[in-house]
């Protein structure tokens, strides 16, 4: 071996031995780690959010072949209980969450925004007293174009019987959620979860089919430059926010970031800082995002990395839900940012 070759391989080895020396703590493993011990809730809590993550990878390679594959992109011609055009790939995510955890004896119930009703593993029930709520493929306008998509979800506990079917206890505040987290397909899978005891990113390893640890209790910066809202709809909103939109316009240092799909604006947001605002109209005040599947799993993902998240009048995870796809506006960010967008709404009213 020449000397060039050798310094070569040393540095390769280097290298190697530097990345081998990281922490390679896995999803299932961290999650035990949260709860300080082997109890029956912490186990539990692992091996659903294991199954969460296999849900993840199942979506993330459909996505990386997507192009490749028939019957994978455009829509299904249906349209969903939100009154929105199914996209394929809507369809199929959501199968994925019902097929990795109708044998997993860890749920009871599923709730989509993708499904009228909650889908019931009978099964599971008499074990199995958690619901998973979810929002399979989040900006799913995205998917044809080959940008940034998402996955949002939320564990609650079931409370009492629910004989009826009618789910009444998932109505409780966002408050009370176990767990909270979104899945991010972009140039890399990434998952984002919270119990309660901050906010942590895991990166999937395509190689090892696991999601490592990235980063540990990530804190949202208490105020960001950047401002995430869909101008388009700017004549649509009440004059508050027009006002809010107009302050920015003129005030140096603010940059417009948006994207389309919610997750990737929002996990930018808590990396960077700033505030996403998804504002209610004046012929549709309640907004467009859906409370128990969208806003309010975000919301205490935020909350837990210390940012805030309000419906402009309210926190929203003291908002209570009146029916099972209830929609709500949504100002959501660093906390600074967000207490000035409330100063523009309090003070237009």
């Amino acid at each position: 071996m020449t000397k060039a070759a050798e310094h070569e391989d040393k540095g390769i080895q280097h290298i190697t031995d530097k990345g081998l020396d990281r922490d390679c703590t896995t999803l299932s493993r961290h999650v035990l780690q949260q709860f300080q011990g082997f109890s029956a809730q912490a186990q539990d809590l692992s091996a659903l959010m294991n199954r969460i993550g296999l849900a993840g990878k199942l979506v993330a390679r459909r996505l990386s072949r997507a192009g490749l594959m028939e019957g994978v992109l455009g829509f299904t011609g249906e349209v969903n209980v939100q009154g929105e055009s199914v996209k394929k790939m809507d369809v199929y995510a959501n199968d994925v969450f019902i097929s990795v955890f109708k044998q997993s004896g860890l749920v009871c119930r599923l709730a989509s925004e993708e499904m009228d009703e909650p889908y019931y593993i009978p099964e599971n029930c008499p074990i199995g007293r958690y619901t998973l709520l979810y929002d399979p493929i989040d900006g799913s306008s995205n998917t044809d174009t080959n940008l940034s998509l998402g996955s949002i979800f939320a564990i609650r506990q079931q409370v009492g019987e629910d004989s009826d079917g009618q789910a009444k206890d998932l109505l409780a505040p966002g408050n009370n959620q176990i767990g909270a987290g979104y899945i991010l397909y972009g140039p890399s899978t990434m998952l984002v979860y919270t119990m309660g005891k901050g906010v942590h990113s895991f990166t999937l390893d395509p190689s090892l089919g696991e999601f490592i640890l990235t980063e540990e209790n990530i804190k949202i910066p208490d105020r960001g430059s950047v401002y995430s809202v869909n101008e388009g709809n700017f004549w649509q909103w009440e004059e508050s926010i027009r006002e809010y939109i107009r302050y920015v316009h003129r005030t140096e240092g603010y940059s417009a970031r948006y994207s389309g799909a919610m997750v990737s604006d929002i996990h930018r947001i808590l990396v960077q800082g700033g505030v996403f605002l998804y504002p209610g109209t004046v012929q549709k005040p309640e907004g467009k995002l859906r409370l128990l599947y969208e806003s309010a799993p975000l919301a205490y993902i935020i909350e837990q990395a210390g940012g805030r998240a309000t419906t402009g009048e309210m926190r929203i995870l003291d908002v209570v839900a009146e029916k099972l796809h209830q929609r709500t506006p949504l100002i959501i960010g660093s906390k600074e940012n967000v207490a000035k967008v409330e100063s523009f709404i309090q003070n237009g009213h």
